[in-house]
């Protein structure tokens, strides 16, 4: 290799080098913007917890519990981040109320809590993603986000529209297939959303479709008879699957409804196998740290975090930058 080819190899990997660094740097910017009404009642509240305390003794750690469980980070996870801090306050620079490392470490232990969780391991292509979820959690915008996400790596996508009761939804999706290219099979309103996917498998696979995705219907977890409808509709689902495809379930969750967030979380998995979380939503609420105890308290994976209402506003979900903009 000559000296001018050797130089000019180097310099293309200095600027690949910057533009990875340019990259994540721009992910983090847009995550901390996402979770900045969290982080402001978040820090707002721990500063007031420790008031003008010189030290962080029992009654400090007393109001910080009250402030990490009205933050909707969980109980169990608001206990165990307590009594971490119980531990290492008798020494340390938070052994003077020093609120900079105090949330510092608060960072470091949420971090070690949620790498506890399992990862969300996404299957390879060809898959379907079932996109399950109360109403008006965002579903069918964030089935638009991960659409665009396979796109972007080469990806032939389809839509499936499983609503099939609101025409509403159905036009929805056919709006952001219309954007990004992308054809919807449906059928008319009053279908069986359970043939509709199994048409949509068939369609799919005959069109060497990578990933398959299917919007369903929003339902309240509370409603037995529609819960039974979803449970029927990831059978087929998996049954007309078979070894080709690789199904995954994501739940689509309202950053915004807090510690409903979880109870929902628990009913839909009692109903059909939960593979991962989106939370969406984010950008819009100060209940942010609901992923924490998503991830902890039921031991859910997070995959995806939705930042905005446009397609690419779509965040993978990592722990440890996550706790940062959560407390940084």
């Amino acid at each position: 290799m000559s000296a001018a080819t050797g130089g000019h190899a180097a310099a293309a990997e200095g600027r690949s080098g910057e533009s990875r660094q340019s990259g994540k740097r721009g992910l983090w910017k847009r995550l901390r913007r996402g979770l900045g009404r969290t982080r402001k009642g978040l820090v707002g509240r721990i500063s007031t917890a420790l008031g003008s305390s010189a030290r962080i003794d029992e009654d400090v750690l007393e109001r910080l519990e009250e402030t990490l469980i009205e933050s909707d980070l969980g109980v169990e996870t608001s206990l165990e981040l307590v009594e971490r801090l119980r531990q290492a306050g008798d020494s340390g620079p938070i052994a003077a109320g020093d609120e900079f490392a105090l949330r510092q470490l608060l960072v470091d232990e949420v971090a070690v809590l949620l790498l506890d969780a399992p990862p969300a391991a996404l299957p390879p292509t060809p898959r379907i993603t079932l996109m399950v979820g109360v109403n008006g959690s965002g579903k069918t915008t964030s089935a638009a986000k991960l659409a665009r996400a396979s796109l972007s790596r080469g990806e032939k996508v389809l839509f499936a529209a499983g609503d099939t009761f609101r025409a509403a939804a159905a036009e929805q999706l056919e709006v952001w297939g219309e954007r990004l290219g992308i054809e919807v099979v449906r059928r008319p309103s009053g279908g069986d959303p359970a043939a509709l996917v199994f048409d949509a498998v068939q369609a799919a696979g005959a069109r060497g479709v990578d990933h398959l995705i299917v919007d369903t219907a929003g339902r309240l977890h509370t409603r037995g008879q529609l819960m039974d409808e979803l449970s029927k509709v990831d059978r087929v689902a998996r049954r007309a699957a078979g070894d080709t495809w690789n199904v995954f379930t994501l739940l689509v969750v309202d950053a915004g409804n807090g510690h409903n967030a979880l109870v929902q979380a628990r009913e839909f998995g009692a109903t059909v196998p939960i593979d991962a979380v989106f939370l969406a939503k984010l950008d819009g609420t100060a209940k942010g740290g609901m992923a924490v105890a998503i991830a902890r308290d039921l031991r859910l994976p997070v995959a995806y975090l939705g930042v905005g209402e446009g397609a690419e506003d779509l965040l993978d979900y990592k722990p440890r930058p996550f706790a940062a903009a959560l407390f940084g």
